[in-house]
């Protein structure tokens, strides 16, 4: 399955442990695409339409609801998890996650 760095996807997230996030949800990928191209794993970061603002956390806009791209509980998983594709995050969506991921797991 093709997929690219910053598309929306739906994932089935099932098993989880402890405080890990559940269910099947929509996830972005935040893999370059030099890995989804070659690899059978991604690396997304959830989406959860109930959050509070927290620094690690995104606002954007999918499917016609607000939600939040959750970069404090990235995880790699088999491509095989993914239900559904989506479109990509805007381009300020996208420069808000790449400014988290950096101040998060970077600097």
């Amino acid at each position: 399955m093709g997929v690219k760095q910053y598309q929306i996807v739906l994932v089935n997230l099932h098993p989880t442990l402890g405080s890990e996030i559940r269910k099947t949800r929509p996830c972005v990928v935040v893999s370059p695409n030099e890995i989804n191209d070659h690899l059978r794993t991604v690396v997304v970061a959830p989406m959860t339409t109930t959050s509070r603002n927290y620094p690690t956390r995104i606002k954007v806009k999918h499917n016609k609801k607000v939600g939040w791209v959750v970069l404090d509980q990235i995880r790699t998983i088999d491509k095989m998890r993914i239900v559904k594709t989506y479109a990509s995050l805007s381009d300020k969506e996208i420069i808000a996650c790449k400014q988290v991921i950096k101040e998060t797991f970077v600097d």
